[in-house]
Formats: C-alpha cells, structure tokens, sequence
C-alpha cells in the first residue's frame, strides 16, 4: 500500500512519476494498424486503445476490475453560503451510497465499476478557507494518504468522485492559485445556487486568495490551505493510481481541481488520465484546457459523485473490445492495402 509518511514523501513522489510501458505502446500501434479496418477509423477507440496498453504495459490491455471511489467531507466555507444545501446533506448522501439509492450507484452498477465510499472526519468540517487554512499539515497528509490506501493494486481502470457541501468553493480557490486568473472565472453554480449565491462564492475565493495565496509554494501546501479533505483525498488516490501505473478516468470539476496544484507544477502529471466528460460547471472547460485533456463525453452534467466517469466507462470498453478482439487482416485474409 502506498503511503506518504510526511510531507516531503508527498512531493518527493512527484519528482519520480513512473511512465508507460513503450514497449506494450508500440505493440499496441502496431496491432492497430493490423487491424481489418481502413487506419485512424476508429478515431479515439484507437487512442485509449493504445493508451491503456501503455499503462497496463501490456499489447492487449483488459479491465476485469474497474474501481470507483467516492469521497465525502465537509467544508467551513459552506457557513458562508455557497451552497443551495445546508452541510447535513454530506452525510444523508454518504449513507444514501452506501444503500445504493445514488445516482453514482446506479451507473457504476450499469458499468459493473466496484464502488467504495469513504467518509473523512465529517462531524468535523474543515476550516473556513476565506478565514484560516483548511487543514493543518497532519489532516491534509491523512487524507492525502485516505486516498491513496483506497487504491485498489489489481484495478485496471479507476475512477475518484466526491461528496462534499460546498466544496465546488475550494475547487475554484485550488483552480485560481494554481492557474491564476480572477475568481469569478472559476466560480459557478455548483449545486444550483442563485446570482446572489455565486457572488458569496467569489468573495469567498477572493478573501481566501488573498489570505493564502502567498504561501503556496508548493502542491502540499496548496491543498492544505484551500482545499479540503475528500479534494486532498481524490489527489492522493489520482498520484498513488500514476505510482502503480493505473490508468485514471477523470471525473468532474472537482475532481481535476483536486489534482489543479499538482499539474501547474509537474504538467505531465495526467499522462495516465483519460478526462471522461466535461461538465456544466464553467471552470471545467478551463481547466481541462490546462491538463491538455479532450474529454470523451460533453452531456452537461454537473452532479459530481464520479458520475461523468461512470458514464464514460463503456467507451473504455468498446476501445478495447474492438483492440482485442477485431480480426487482423492476415487472421481474416482480407487485403489490407496500401
């Protein structure tokens, strides 16, 4: 199990990010090309094809376990009123997934993803970031390390979700320090609040920016002051995932700003990320322009949860059905031209 004993374990482990198999890349482009079918037809089916190979190291990739986790915790900037639900809600939506009455039960259910939850801490919400730091060095290490310990080693394919109210408030402040811009640009309607909502979002970000902002130096330090635990829990399950060489299916805003720190400072950090969808939050599109990630689906959702990504699991499926399982033309005796 991966765990990062300290704070300089965590970002010692950025500087020393295991890449693809080469080997199983090039075996899988030429098995492509082999294929009884007129080359690039099958446009991205061929990409993740060839992509999952790399990850699994293996020409003929295969997910038998798809893995999901969800995690939950509760943020002191929800007091402020940047949700359309009160904090309660955290915890009804965490046993609301543990009897399988959730959206992100169902579609895991339909991908046939094997779905975990864990909570973090949620009778204790994290500090109001606009206030003081979210964590203290020790909490964000520990769900740092939640994360990482959900990491299943046998999952060939994983996806993160989250449930956390109001935590589409630390995701803007994570996005904003790590890619800058004003906040405004990164603030939306998360779970559906009014104008006047979102106006108590910004001011939210911008008090935390301004009292944060020149502290964070590092990835650690970004996610422990603005961030919160289920985004701090998502990160270190995303970086135990690129450690094992486990290929990540990248969920909503929330989740890609769980990694935002990360990536402004190691940009090859989503080598090992498919974005499964873009969503209705208005920073997504930003943000996934930043990880130089095209998304695989744009259906306007904007649940979170790891929805997007359960949703976009099949596609996986199909790319290396038709991988594996596609006559070459030698094996159909078709003429493959020229």
């Amino acid at each position: 199990m991966i765990r990062f004993a300290d704070r300089a374990a965590f970002t010692a482990a950025l500087s020393a990010l295991p890449g693809p198999g080469e080997a199983a890349v090039t075996a899988a482009r030429t098995r492509q090309a082999e294929l009884t079918k007129p080359a690039g037809s099958l446009g991205r089916l061929e990409d993740i094809a060839v992509f999952m190979a790399g990850w699994q190291n293996t020409p003929r990739p295969r997910i038998d376990r798809v893995q999901a986790v969800v995690f939950a915790g509760n943020h002191g900037v929800a007091a402020r009123g940047v949700s359309a639900f009160p904090v309660e809600v955290t915890e009804q939506m965490v046993a609301n997934f543990r009897a399988g009455g959730a959206a992100i039960n169902a579609l895991c259910r339909s991908c046939s993803a094997d779905l975990s939850v864990v909570p973090l801490d949620l009778e204790r919400p994290t500090g109001d970031i606009s206030e003081e730091a979210a964590m203290s060095e020790a909490e964000c290490l520990a769900a740092l390390n939640a994360g990482a310990a959900a990491v299943s080693p046998d999952t060939q394919l994983l996806f993160v979700g989250e449930m956390g109210i109001g935590n589409t408030t630390p995701a803007s402040a994570l996005c904003a320090a790590a890619f800058g811009g004003e906040a405004a640009l990164w603030c939306g309607k998360g779970s559906g609040i009014d104008d006047e909502g979102v106006a108590r979002k910004i001011l939210a970000v911008e008090q935390a920016l301004a009292l944060h902002l020149p502290d964070c130096d590092d990835a650690f330090e970004t996610l422990r002051r603005l961030g919160g635990r289920e985004i701090a829990a998502m990160a270190g399950a995303i970086l135990a995932a690129r450690m094992m060489r486990i290929p990540v299916l990248l969920d909503g805003f929330i989740a890609c700003a769980s990694i935002a720190p990360i990536v402004a400072r190691v940009p090859g950090f989503t080598a090992h990320c498919l974005a499964a969808h873009c969503s209705a939050e208005p920073g997504h599109v930003r943000l996934l322009g930043y990880f130089g990630l095209e998304p695989l689906l744009r259906l306007g959702m904007r649940l979170g949860e790891g929805s997007g990504a359960a949703a976009a699991v099949p596609i996986v499926r199909a790319a290396l059905a038709t991988h594996n399982e596609m006559a070459t033309f030698a094996e159909a005796a078709v003429a493959s031209g020229s």
